[in-house]
């Protein structure tokens, strides 16, 4: 029997300090995420971090929690209940980080009978510490728990046509009305060491912003070439003029070294300082409105554009539960299901 599993990022089980400081710590020690030798990383998370960051990351998940629970999560299981309704197989959600487990996840699908489970990493761009280490953990699982159990994983959707569509539609359908001047794609920020240690070829990265658009076979696994790609693809669709949309990368922590250029931050400042009034801005790392973008765009980014200048910043949602996203997932996986069947 057929069955999908939808993985997002996760979130702390509550605001409280001891709840977030669980879920850094978890996310954070992930190799993948700080991919630093493990001693190193033990000193730098639980001797550093760990004893000054929970407490404001849970002042900032104080600020965008719903009564209902983390946004990240309930956007989430809104996605999986409304795609469930659409197929025929089994959907189960789980979490990289936090509850519900990847774990977890393929229980709930065992215990239904699943055993060929389609993995759907719900991040549009590969990287390091978003789809590999969701694919990694899922094959260790795997081997010491669900050895019956076959794997097989969504490639990142990117550029693929029906994800841009969504994406190009939700950009649209916000920005409808409104006097905006600019569009910035804002992507969740990676050290630039992730990039190269992705590079298969060993040598077609130069981080010199032209590589990104030279075909290469790195690109199958380059996070910046499938962030450019996508904010091409979207403005190719949304038929924007050149020069009135661009990329940039959000949530770097300087600590950990070089990250990927443009910052959102200073970019965002700089369009203010430049005279911009009306600037735009999308968040297409994200397929759920989370902390990165609910609170560090919607209200951290605001404040300071229009604390340099700018008049209004109008931040685009996420798709999370669109219909129109939801009948495409549906649509993957039903095709995915049949396959399957036929073959």
């Amino acid at each position: 029997m057929k069955g999908v599993l939808f993985v997002n990022l996760g979130s702390p089980d509550s605001t409280s300090t001891s709840d977030v400081r669980n879920y850094l710590d978890e996310f954070l020690m992930d190799e993948r995420v700080i991919d630093l030798p493990k001693w190193f990383r033990t000193f730098l998370v639980k001797g550093i971090i760990l004893k000054t960051r929970p407490k404001k990351s849970a002042e900032a998940y104080q600020k965008i929690w719903w009564d209902s629970g983390s946004p990240l999560i309930v956007l989430s299981e809104q996605l999986q209940e409304k795609v469930q309704k659409k197929v025929s197989v089994p959907v189960a959600l789980a979490m990289r980080y936090g509850n519900p487990s990847i774990k977890k996840g393929m229980e709930v699908l065992q215990h239904q009978g699943v055993t060929e489970v389609l993995l759907i990493p719900l991040y549009p761009q590969f990287a390091m510490a978003t789809t590999e280490t969701i694919l990694v953990l899922a094959e260790q699982l795997k081997k010491e728990y669900f050895p019956e159990m076959e794997l097989t994983s969504l490639p990142p959707f990117y550029n693929h046509p029906d994800y841009i569509r969504v994406l190009g539609n939700s950009i649209q359908e916000a920005l409808q009305g409104k006097d905006w001047e600019h569009l910035l794609f804002s992507y969740h920020g990676v050290p630039e060491r992730h990039i190269r240690k992705s590079d298969i070829t060993k040598s077609h990265c130069k981080m010199d912003g032209k590589c990104c658009f030279t075909d290469s076979p790195a690109h199958a696994y380059c996070y910046r070439h499938q962030c450019e790609m996508t904010s091409v693809k979207v403005a190719e669709y949304l038929e924007l003029k050149e020069g009135t949309y661009s990329t940039s990368f959000q949530s770097r922590v300087s600590i950990l070294g070089s990250w990927l250029k443009p910052y959102t931050d200073k970019t965002v400042a700089k369009f203010a300082k430049n005279g911009t009034q009306e600037l735009a801005i999308a968040t297409p790392a994200f397929v759920s409105d989370c902390l990165e973008t609910l609170e560090e765009i919607g209200m951290e980014a605001a404040e300071d554009f229009e604390e340099k200048g700018g008049k209004h910043l109008h931040v685009i949602p996420c798709i999370n539960d669109r219909e129109e996203w939801v009948n495409v997932l549906s649509r993957w996986i039903d095709e995915w299901a049949h396959k399957k069947s036929a073959e």
